[in-house]
C-alpha cells in the first residue's frame, strides 16, 4: 500500500514540476516565467517535505529553508524591477 502512494506522490510532482518548466520556457512575459519558478521551487519543496515525512528523518530541513529564501528574495526582486520599468 506504501508503495503505491509513493507512486502516486512522485507522478503527481513529477507532473507538476514538468507544467511549471514548460511554462518556465513558454511563458510570454517575465512575470509568468517568475510566477513558475516560484511554483517550480514550491514543488521541490514540498516534495522534499513529503520525503522528510515517509523517511522520518530532518536532514533536509536547511535546504528547504534557504530554497525558501531563495524563492522569496527572487520574487520581491522582480518585483521590484517590474514596478521601477513601470515608472520608467
Amino acid at each position: 500500500m506504501m508503495t503505491v502512494i509513493l507512486w502516486i506522490i512522485v507522478a503527481m510532482f513529477g507532473a507538476s514540476a514538468l507544467c511549471a518548466v514548460y511554462r518556465i520556457l513558454t511563458g510570454p512575459t517575465l512575470l509568468d516565467r517568475v510566477v513558475a519558478s516560484d511554483v517550480l521551487v514550491a514543488t521541490i519543496m514540498c516534495s522534499l517535505g513529503a520525503e522528510m515525512a515517509i523517511n522520518r528523518h530532518t536532514n533536509t530541513l536547511p535546504v528547504m529553508l534557504v530554497l525558501a529564501m531563495f524563492a522569496i528574495v527572487g520574487s520581491v526582486s522582480v518585483a521590484r524591477f517590474m514596478s521601477n520599468q513601470a515608472e520608467a
